[in-house]
C-alpha cells in the first residue's frame, strides 16, 4: 500500500482508519482535546441558550491565497453562529477523502483547520472520516456542525428590519470569490489578491450592545445581492444599495474582464449589518476602530417605497440586482 496516498482501507473502520484519525486528525487537533474513541461527548454551554448550525465545504482549489478548505470550514461555520448573535464553542467535523489523495496535503489542510479553530476559540469535539473511490470526490470534502451559546443583548433577525434602516458592511466585497477564481488559473490571470476568509466574532459581538441592531449576515454564496433578496422575500421591504459599496480595484477589474458582478461574489470574513438610523453611524465608527473593520462602509438603506433590490451607480443612475439563478463560480466555499 502507498503510504503517501489515501486508500479505501483508510475508511473501512480498521487499523488504517484508526491510524489516519490518530496520526493526522487527532495530532493536529490536540488543542481541541478531541476524543477519538467516544461515540458521543458531553459539552458544557454554561447554561446558555444553545444555537446550532451546519455546513458543507467543497471549494476548488482546495488551497488558495488567504486560506484553504480546512480554515474555510471553521470560519464558515463559526461565522454563521456569530452573525446570529452567538459565541461559537464547539464544532464537529466530517471529512470525505478521495482514494489517492496525498497524505501530505491532507496534513496541511488539517493543521490549517486546527489553527483556525484555535483562532476562533472553538473546540473540535467530534468527527468522522469516510473514504470514497478515486474519481468520486474532489480530493476532500468537509462537513461541519457548529454549536454555540447566544450572547446577551440584541437578537438579530430578519423580522426586526424596518423601513429606513441603514446597512453597513465591514469591508470590501468579492475578495474571496475572486481570489478562488484566480487560484484556479482557468483564465490565464494572476494577482496578489487574497481571500478575506477569517473569523468575524470581533465584529459581531460589540454590535449586540446596540438595541437598534436589527440583523446581521455574512455574505457568502450569492454575495450581498442575495442578502438583499433574502430581506425582500422575508419582509416585503425593498433594499437600496448605494454607490459606496466597497469593491477593491483588482476585484472590479477581474469582474469587468470576465463578466462577473462583485455584488454576487462570496465573502468569507465580512459582515453586513442593518441598524436603526440613529445608531448606524456609531456602529460604523466602532467597526472602523477595529482591525477587522477598518474598511467598513455605510452601503445602503431599507425602503418600503420599492419592491426591488436596487444598486445606485457612481454616475447617479441605478440598476436592478436580480435574484441569482446560476452559480457564477462553482465550489467557492
Amino acid at each position: 500500500m502507498d503510504d503517501d496516498r489515501i486508500s479505501l482501507a483508510h475508511g473501512n473502520g480498521g487499523r488504517f482508519m484508526r491510524e489516519l484519525i490518530e496520526d493526522v486528525f487527532a495530532t493536529a487537533l490536540s488543542a481541541s482535546e478531541i476524543d477519538v474513541q467516544a461515540d458521543a461527548v458531553p459539552i458544557d454551554l454554561d447554561g446558555g441558550e444553545v444555537m446550532i448550525t451546519t455546513d458543507g465545504f467543497t471549494v476548488q482549489p482546495l488551497e488558495f491565497p488567504g486560506g484553504d478548505i480546512g480554515s474555510l470550514a471553521v470560519h464558515g461555520t463559526t461565522n454563521d453562529l456569530a452573525v446570529a448573535g452567538a459565541r461559537p464553542m464547539y464544532l464537529t467535523l466530517n471529512a470525505f477523502i478521495e482514494e489517492g489523495f496525498e497524505v501530505e496535503q491532507l496534513e496541511r489542510i488539517v493543521r490549517s483547520l486546527a489553527e483556525a479553530a484555535v483562532e476562533a476559540g472553538v473546540r473540535i469535539s467530534a468527527g468522522d472520516t469516510k473514504v470514497v473511490r478515486r474519481g468520486e470526490g474532489g480530493g476532500i470534502y468537509l462537513a461541519t456542525t457548529g454549536v454555540g451559546v447566544r450572547l446577551p443583548g440584541a437578537r438579530p433577525a430578519l423580522g426586526n428590519i424596518r423601513d429606513g434602516d441603514v446597512m453597513i458592511v465591514s469591508g470590501p466585497v468579492g475578495d474571496h470569490g475572486t481570489a478562488v477564481m484566480l487560484a484556479r488559473e482557468e483564465f490565464g490571470l494572476r494577482g496578489d489578491l487574497v481571500s478575506d476568509a477569517g473569523p468575524v466574532m470581533a465584529l459581531t459581538e460589540p454590535l449586540l450592545a446596540f438595541d437598534g441592531l436589527r440583523f446581521m449576515r455574512d455574505p457568502t454564496r450569492g454575495g450581498i445581492a442575495s442578502i438583499g433578496h433574502e430581506i425582500l422575500r422575508a419582509t416585503g421591504l425593498g433594499v437600496r444599495f448605494e454607490a459606496t459599496v466597497p469593491v477593491r480595484e483588482p476585484v472590479q477589474s477581474v469582474c469587468e474582464m470576465l463578466g462577473y458582478d462583485p455584488y454576487y461574489l462570496a465573502c468569507e470574513g465580512r459582515v453586513l449589518a442593518i441598524l436603526a438610523p440613529g445608531q448606524a453611524d456609531e456602529a460604523l465608527a466602532l467597526w472602523r476602530g477595529l482591525p477587522e473593520g477598518k474598511e467598513a462602509e455605510r452601503i445602503g438603506r431599507i425602503s418600503a417605497a420599492e419592491q426591488r433590490v436596487v444598486l445606485e451607480t457612481p454616475l447617479g443612475g441605478e440598476r436592478f440586482l436580480e435574484e441569482l439563478e446560476d452559480d457564477p463560480l462553482p465550489r467557492i466555499c
